[in-house]
């Protein structure tokens, strides 16, 4: 007699193989048990967990009629029930989206490169998306970019990439009401002075920046219990999680961003916000630090989407064994 999960995940395949999901639309990784597909598309690359999807990486460049003209970054991410939990474009600030990882200050000796953060005079140009499977169910796309400006030029008038950015986005199935997603970003210079910076205000804002929905029932919690934000950076822990009613089934539910404790400044401190804004583990603040042509930056963060809240979730249980995991070699 047929049956069992072994015959149903066969069935779905298919399914899927019969829909034109899986095939023929670029190249696919899912091998073994996995569930996890990686999809290649026009724009860049769809990740699924069976049918369901996961998030959508934005491999082309992308712009509102032209302004705030990005690419490399995540949206949509959703959560268990399906249900968008980040916004790209929106009205308060359009240059935020999804989940991206940028910087207000990026120099090149004395010369401004652009400014990544606000989508001004930057340019990133993915060189290429390749589909890993890491053969433990969960599966990553490692992007290749080089970073260039206008502001930074040869003789030909030609742009020189000045910051080569090989970063890991890596899927996990879900495993009690939750699922990680990782991101593992490296940077190297590719030429002498090149420095990286928050805002240069008081709040020093940059880095990795989840813009998500925010419901008018959000509860935001660090290790310590419910956090209230300040304009300026707050010390607050490893771990924020923001939840509330998300989608139309109006149950509770979560997102956490969780910090791997290799990042430098750990635990960083947090820009948060209620309402139209990104959350914001900062690095490196106002001030701004190079980058080696060596010995690359490497920045790891975590997110968890969950049912519950940060408490029914077991978010600090989930940080403490980020923080004991290996990292692990995609090479």
């Amino acid at each position: 007699m047929l049956g069992g999960e072994p015959f149903m995940r066969g069935y779905r395949w298919l399914s899927l193989l019969a829909m034109g999901i899986v095939g023929n639309l670029g190249a696919e990784c899912a091998m073994g048990d996995s569930r996890i597909l990686l999809r290649e598309e026009k724009d860049g690359w769809r990740v699924l967990d069976g049918e369901d999807p996961v998030l959508f990486y934005q491999r082309a460049p992308t712009s509102l009629l032209g302004r705030y003209k990005r690419a490399h970054y995540v949206h949509p991410l959703y959560d268990l029930d399906g249900h968008e939990v980040t916004e790209d474009f929106p009205l308060d600030h359009m240059h935020h989206r999804g989940v991206f990882w940028a910087w207000h200050q990026v120099w090149v000796g004395e010369t401004r490169a652009g400014n990544a953060w606000i989508c001004k005079d930057f340019v990133w140009d993915v060189i290429e998306v390749k589909g890993l499977d890491l053969g433990d169910g969960t599966h990553a796309l490692k992007t290749h970019v080089l970073w260039k400006s206008p502001a930074v030029m040869n003789d030909a008038g030609e742009m020189i990439p000045f910051v080569k950015e090989v970063t890991h986005i890596r899927v996990h199935p879900i495993v009690l009401s939750h699922r990680k997603v990782d991101f593992e970003i490296k940077l190297w210079a590719l030429m002498p002075k090149v420095r990286i910076g928050g805002s240069e205000d008081e709040k020093g804002y940059g880095g990795f920046s989840p813009r998500i929905v925010l419901p008018r029932d959000l509860r935001i919690t660090g290790r310590a219990g419910e956090v209230e934000p300040r304009t300026e950076a707050v010390e607050a822990g490893p771990w924020m999680d923001f939840s509330g009613t998300f989608g139309k089934k109006g149950s509770l539910a979560g997102l956490a961003i969780l910090c791997h404790p290799s990042l430098p400044q750990f635990p960083q401190n947090w820009i948060l916000r209620r309402r139209g804004s990104m959350q914001n583990p900062v690095y490196p603040g106002r001030e701004a630090v190079p980058l080696s042509q060596e010995n690359p930056l490497s920045l790891c963060y975590r997110l968890i989407l969950h049912r519950g809240d940060a408490e029914e979730a077991r978010i600090d249980h989930l940080q403490a064994e980020y923080e004991e995991e290996t990292l692990p070699q995609y090479e």
